[in-house]
């Protein structure tokens, strides 16, 4: 394992430490190792690397935390993909669906489709229902409802948005920020969706573009033969090739304190003791808000990064007898009759995952919190109820499950409540202005909903900025247009995106009271845990 130089005490000194072995993280190290920059890379995790990207193998069959299309419209992110892993992509056909009711609606959701399939009286109302927000809409747009209601209606918002919405956040949806819906929901116009349906069925138009005339749906995507953790593994090796880097796994952040020049001093336990890296620049993609207790000195935005909530969620592997159980690569399950809020079919992904040819893996995917009745089931349990819950919506027969794995996923996805874009806002001023040489990358470091390519492209940011020695580029502008991974054209997008302003300067420290600085303090002490909303 390459090291970086190591003073007598032991503390091993590399240009970078970067914590997280993820997407971003590896990114990071990969990029600034290619440059001739040292690196040391924690990761909490003693066996893989990739993060929520890893591909988890059992008894031969390999399956995803969540699937990963690599499809970028970012060229840059493409050449880096080919760069680390040019032999091993095969093209996959795209094919995800919504499951209601007992039957399938398309994904991204046609909407004449949709209300075909509804049936004329639900149609019917459904059509009136948006007509109703489209002259009278919500004046005060807040949450997730108010915004969908707006778009849709509410009788489609309620149909199509709000059960699967609530069942992966855990919260009503008149308490998720409208930042969410807005993020991730874009680029469908109903009436124009409904419009075209009616032209394609007279023969007036060949060319459905269901409302989104100016997109162009991704029909195929590539994906890595053995899954998104052989790419984040060939990353990592190529780090310890490179001489100038090393992964130290099983390793969790104890400390990240500046050492009063500029740089900074990172301790880390791991299964033979505590490790302690020095180095000139920090990189994070650690929870934001486990990165705030562990800052030293303690931030002053520690208090509102400590509101930040997460969610957790955990995949039941089936292994079933049977090729071909559905063609799709997941089914989204909008039925508040099962527990279950997305299917993954792994043999979809790509048939290499699968190490029998007369079998399938199929992957449930159950959105919980730490902690709470479904993360602390037994793995038998879950087995269990999996199975059932697929024989209930039909999709596999109970008989033909041979076994069965479980991989739980904490911190999965950063919640978009009404108060995380001021909680962030916060953290994210003070540190830019105090510490320079401290950067946040990822879905978690950041605290923003960024896809795989997101998250790469903030670390891609980053070395430009390291290796410059300013901030030259904004992360914090890198796109999260939720048509990402279905609409658009590969590598689109050439250049990198430029830096349009500069970053606000954060206010000024306002004195604390005695209750905050006591408050500030407790912190160290708060639980890690997910807490649910009221």
């Amino acid at each position: 394992m390459a090291q970086g130089s190591s003073d007598n005490q032991g503390i091993i000194d590399v240009d970078v430490a970067i914590i997280g072995a993820g997407p971003a993280g590896l990114t990071a190290g990969y990029l600034l190792t290619k440059q001739g920059k040292s690196v040391a890379i924690i990761e909490k995790d003693a066996t893989y690397v990739g993060g929520i990207s890893r591909t988890v193998e059992h008894e031969g069959y390999r399956f995803d935390i969540g699937g990963h299309r690599f499809f970028s419209k970012s060229q840059a992110v493409v050449d880096l993909w080919n760069e680390i892993l040019p032999d091993d992509f095969i093209q996959r056909p795209r094919m995800s669906r919504i499951y209601y009711e007992g039957k399938f609606y398309s994904y991204p959701l046609r909407a004449f489709e949709a209300l075909w399939n509804l049936g004329i009286l639900r149609s019917t109302v459904c059509m009136a229902s948006y007509l109703q927000y489209k002259l009278f809409p919500k004046k005060d747009v807040k949450s997730f409802e108010d915004w969908t209601t707006n778009q849709f209606g509410h009788k489609l918002y309620s149909i199509f948005f709000k059960t699967y919405t609530e069942k992966v956040w855990g919260m009503p949806c008149n308490e998720m920020s409208a930042d969410w819906a807005a993020q991730r929901i874009k680029g469908l116009s109903l009436w124009g969706a409904v419009v075209d349906g009616l032209k394609r069925s007279l023969g007036l138009n060949k060319k459905p573009n269901d409302g989104q005339a100016v997109k162009t749906l991704l029909e195929t995507f590539r994906y890595p033969r053995l899954g998104p953790g052989m790419m984040w593994e060939a990353a990592r090796d190529k780090i310890l090739a490179s001489g100038k880097g090393q992964v130290l796994m099983g390793h969790g952040l104890k400390q990240l304190a500046s050492d009063g020049q500029g740089g900074w001093r990172m301790s880390a336990s791991g299964p033979d003791g505590d490790v302690v890296i020095s180095a000139r620049h920090a990189i994070s993609s650690a929870p934001m808000r486990e990165l705030s207790k562990r800052l030293h000195p303690l931030p002053e935005s520690t208090l509102q990064a400590n509101e930040l909530k997460y969610r957790d969620f955990l995949t039941v592997a089936l292994m079933v007898e049977g090729e071909d159980l559905f063609p799709d690569n997941w089914i989204y399950i909008h039925d508040s009759k099962v527990k279950v809020g997305r299917v993954q079919n792994f043999r979809s992904w790509s048939p290499e995952m699968i190490p029998d040819e007369d079998m399938a893996c199929v992957g449930l995917e159950y959105f919980c919190f730490e902690g709470d009745g479904l993360w602390s089931m037994a793995d038998d349990d879950l087995v269990s109820l999996a199975t059932g819950e697929m024989e209930i919506l039909g999709l596999v027969d109970r008989k033909k499950v041979k076994s069965g794995a479980v991989v739980r996923q904490e911190k999965a996805y950063p919640v978009y409540d009404e108060d995380y874009a001021a909680n962030v806002d916060a953290m994210r001023r003070e540190l830019e202005a105090k510490h320079p040489s401290l950067h946040l990358v990822g879905r978690n470091g950041m605290h923003r909903y960024n896809n795989q390519d997101h998250a790469m492209m903030t670390a891609m940011l980053t070395v430009e900025n390291i290796l410059a020695e300013e901030r030259i580029y904004d992360t914090w502008c890198v796109n999260e247009d939720a048509e990402y991974h279905e609409a658009g054209d590969e590598g689109a997008e050439a250049s990198l995106p430029q830096r349009e302003s500069a970053v606000p300067a954060a206010e000024e420290p306002r004195a604390l009271t005695q209750d905050q600085k006591a408050a500030l303090e407790s912190v160290r002490e708060v639980p890690e845990r997910v807490r649910r909303s009221a």
